[in-house]
């Protein structure tokens, strides 16, 4: 079905797969290098056009376009606006996608709303209201093309199908665009995705994102890189199937992603009103890729991910044959992560004859909204009915122009009329915001992420089900079902609709502000009372002391796990409130511990003196033969996890951290390249290690010297964990590489204060 190479690959012509490059020089009659073959694929052209400097070993690059919604936009803008900003310097989407539910949190949700359409106004920017459509969707229709590079604050910016390479990062990062720096990164490796045959009927977009996101994710095979979709079995597919594939690549853990362009391509941007943003791309005569992913499409089934992660996914045959034990260890699995305040159940939806039930579907966002999933689902659903007991079944469109088009071809009539509610444009399936099942609840979903808590449970409260993602053909065939589990293979005869798309631009000619190139420098910003400023965050000292807040083992941490996503996000504006929803269902004493650590270093700085266990680390440390210089060293806390960020991108799980006063990481390693950046852009030391068991909760660390290790390039270092005895530990840390930016960014103590300076 997939499999992945074990070396790097040659391909030629686009279409042959080679490993030796004798075989490549029998094929092409001349000798080709391994330099000029690394320059033949999609994305080192790409790289090149946006690097702003020589070497491409060391990217400098500047985006085309920026884009964020109303969970992010406002803190990235207030962050901009303290380091200088005046206009914004490229086209910059703010679409209000994640906190449109303004019922939520009194007025705050509607006053970012407002902050942001009057920021459109007076920096030139493009203003998308709220359920006019999902941040995805609304940068596919508009602003992506061949060529293209958009850095978007959500981690789905993927519109590597419509040949723009587009990366997820946390706000700093579109901070330093907006005020004219550069994204710095050496240069990552590119990974072929070749792709042969077509899916069967019944197979969606979303199936062959499952299987690829539980093919490598847990190898980390395409961790931080590019993935490169090429071969004959692109030419085949529609461009929306395209596009569900390609946002899922975050899932992956890859950095960006990009596809071959051809006329279905074309035909896409000059339906949307673009035929000038086409131009073919394709790999060189002949291609270099570090590795390789062969994707047959006619063997993938119909897919099931498990909770609680997408590359949790086996085929819906598989779980319906072995249902038991696959649930029993999703349980198992499930419950290792949750506090014992809450269980997760599964094993309760196998009834006696074997077969798996669920509670609720829902069919959302930039992965489930499109036009064509819809359709299908409405096709499927067509004269029938989703039954009039537990099971429930919600479609979110998404954008309003993909709404009016269902609406006229009467798909959303034929959903309506199966019992289908019919949402607004929205991402709050996504994140925990929208549709919530019951306590103990099964839903399956056609959405990016079955995270925990992802569905708005509230584990620390007693509150929790359960999500799956699979697709919305096999969501549409378990809803016709009642609520059966159901491969939408299974359905006899069924064969894929193919509507015609009608776009209409006027929807959003009606309603969305467009300011690109248009700023009024005069125009005010509107703040309502929950927005605030970023509060004071000090330069880094000599020495650092850290009390560590919380010790997290579990294998992979995620951004909702450090900061939860859905009702929390109405105080995205508020950085103080927000920091107290910090790792609180992960770990709810986090933030008082916290809180407690910044007490004693606002007092510090104050000139209060220490208190008796702070001088008692201290002496240990003195005792034990590590000099201490107490008025040069800041004392924060800090975290461990194995491997922190995988996720979103929101900056947010790490600057709550900061604004709580934290001051480091401990990690194995780190789950994405966006949390690590987001750390150090919050003046957050990101330390590696491989000896997490010198130190546990409410010890202390002391790094001597860092600030100048810092500076002067010196990566690793040794720290001293203290522990409530008095006994000394020293095991070894590593800041890893760092540029020089990020050097000063860690000792200025954060983003803003290095702009500033």
């Amino acid at each position: 079905m997939i499999k992945l190479s074990d070396t790097g690959v040659y391909l030629l012509h686009g279409t042959e797969i080679l490993t030796d490059p004798q075989a490549v020089r029998q094929k092409l009659g001349r000798e080709v290098s391994r330099q000029e073959a690394e320059q033949g694929t999609m994305a080192w052209g790409i790289l090149k056009a946006h690097n702003q400097g020589d070497d491409m070993q060391r990217l400098r690059l500047r985006f085309d376009s920026l884009t964020s919604h109303d969970i992010t936009y406002v803190g990235i803008i207030q962050t901009a606006r303290a380091s200088g900003l005046t206009a914004f310097p490229m086209p910059y989407v703010l679409t209000n996608c994640h906190n449109s539910l303004c019922a939520v949190g009194g007025t705050i949700n509607e006053d970012d709303h407002k902050f942001a359409l009057s920021a459109a106004r007076k920096y030139g920017g493009i203003y998308v209201p709220p359920n006019m459509a999902v941040i995805h969707s609304y940068n596919r229709e508009r602003m992506a093309g061949c060529g293209r590079m958009i850095l978007g604050s959500d981690s789905h910016t993927r519109y590597g199908a419509i040949g723009t390479m587009a990366v997820g990062e946390g706000g700093g990062e579109l901070a330093k665009q907006l005020l004219g720096r550069t994204y710095d990164f050496a240069r990552p490796q590119v990974i072929a995705v070749y792709l042969t045959g077509s899916p069967r009927p019944g197979v969606g977009p979303h199936d062959v994102a499952l299987a690829l996101c539980g093919a490598v994710y847990q190898n980390g095979y395409v961790k931080n890189k590019v993935m490169e979709f090429v071969g004959p079995g692109i030419h085949g597919l529609p461009m929306e199937y395209r596009n569900a594939i390609d946002v899922m690549t975050t899932e992956t853990t890859c950095w960006s992603s990009i596809w071959v362009t051809d006329e279905k391509t074309e035909e896409y941007l000059t339906i949307h009103g673009r035929p000038e943003a086409y131009r073919p791309l394709a790999p060189a005569e002949v291609a270099w890729y570090d590795g390789c992913i062969s994707v047959d499409l006619s063997s993938i089934d119909s897919m099931i991910a498990l909770p609680m992660h997408p590359s949790r996914s086996v085929s819906i045959h598989e779980l319906q044959q072995n249902a038991g034990d696959l649930l029993r260890e999703t349980e198992r699995l499930a419950n290792e992560q949750l506090p014992a305040t809450a269980r997760m159940r599964l094993t309760d939806k196998v009834r006696a004859d074997g077969s798996v039930w669920v509670d609720q579907g829902l069919i959302a966002g930039c992965s489930g909204g499109t036009f064509d999933n819809i359709v299908a689902a409405a096709d499927i659903l067509r004269g029938r009915s989703t039954g009039n007991g537990a099971f429930s079944m919600s479609v979110y469109p998404g954008s309003m122009p993909a709404y009016l088009a269902l609406l006229r071809c009467g798909a959303l009539a034929d959903l309506a009329a199966a019992g289908v509610i019919i949402r607004e444009c929205f991402c709050g399936p996504c994140f925990g915001a929208g549709d919530c099942p019951a306590n103990g609840e099964f839903s399956i979903r056609h959405a990016t992420r079955n995270f925990p808590n992802r569905e708005g449970s509230r584990p620390g409260e007693g509150q929790m089900a359960a999500v799956a993602l699979m697709d919305a053909r096999s969501i549409a065939a378990t809803a016709a079902n009642g609520g059966r589990l159901t491969a939408a293979t299974d359905l006899a005869g069924w064969q894929e609709p193919h509507l015609p798309y009608h776009y209409d631009q006027s929807v959003y000619d009606k309603r969305v502000f467009s300011g690109w190139g248009k700023a009024e420098p005069d125009a005010p910003l509107l703040f309502g009372p929950n927005i605030k400023d970023w509060p004071e965050m000090p330069a880094l000292t000599e020495d650092l002391l850290v009390r560590v807040c919380s010790y997290i083992t579990d294998p992979v941490t995620t951004t909702d796990e450090l900061i939860p996503s859905g009702e929390t996000s109405s105080y995205r504006s508020n950085p103080e409130r927000l920091s107290e929803f910090a790792l609180s269902r992960k770990d709810p004493g986090y933030v008082p511990r916290s809180k407690e650590v910044r007490a004693i270093e606002r007092a510090r700085r104050a000139g209060e003196a220490l208190p008796a266990d702070i001088l008692a680390v201290y002496a240990a440390l003195e005792k034990a033969g590590v000099p201490v210089q107490p008025n040069d060293t800041d004392i924060g806390s800090a975290i461990f996890a194995n491997m922190p960020g995988d996720g979103s991108a929101r900056e947010q799980a790490a600057s709550c951290q900061r604004v709580m006063g934290g001051s480091a990481n401990f990690a194995r390693q780190y789950a994405t390249k966006r949390y690590r950046s987001n750390c150090i852009n919050w003046g957050m030391t990101p330390f590696l290690t491989d000896a997490p068991e010198a130190f546990s909760l409410g010890d202390h660390v002391f790094i001597p010297g860092l600030r100048k290790a810092i500076l002067n390039g010196v990566t690793d270092l040794t720290a001293f964990a203290v522990h409530a005895d008095g006994s000394v530990t020293p095991f070894a840390v590593s800041t890893g590489d760092l540029t020089q930016p990020e050097r000063e960014i860690l000792t200025d103590g954060c983003l803003i204060n290095y702009y500033r300076r």
